[in-house]
């Protein structure tokens, strides 16, 4: 694995910051925009987790607020590093959202998963 600045480097104390504001702050994951139970723990895949709107790796800040958002680790797993693009009238590319990716997970499955 590659050198993560918000893991293990200069922003992983500002990381730590925000991920509490953020778990104080929010409910909802930002992802799929069903409520977090904060009862989950990981590895539960519906367990809390914080993720970068804009990967670090697509040149994300690693540790600024307005980067971070409430997701559920499963639905942060399955976004990974992808980002959603528009195609705006004047054929430019523009980023606007990576809450807006296909979802292949069964929330009937996970349901399962919760109850057992």
């Amino acid at each position: 694995m590659g050198y993560r600045p918000d893991r293990d480097g200069t922003h992983r104390a500002m990381f730590d910051k925000n991920k509490k504001k953020i778990y104080a702050t929010q409910t909802v994951c930002g992802i799929c925009g069903k409520p977090v139970d904060f009862s989950y723990k990981y590895p539960h895949p519906l367990s809390p987790c914080i993720d970068h709107i804009i990967p670090v790796s697509k040149g994300g800040h690693p540790s600024d607020l307005d980067n971070l958002q409430l997701t559920h680790w499963t639905c942060n797993r399955q976004k990974s590093d992808k980002l959603v693009e528009k195609k705006s009238l004047n054929g430019a590319e523009e980023i606007i959202s990576n809450n807006l990716l296909p979802h292949t997970f069964n929330w009937k499955e996970i349901r399962k998963i919760m109850k057992g």
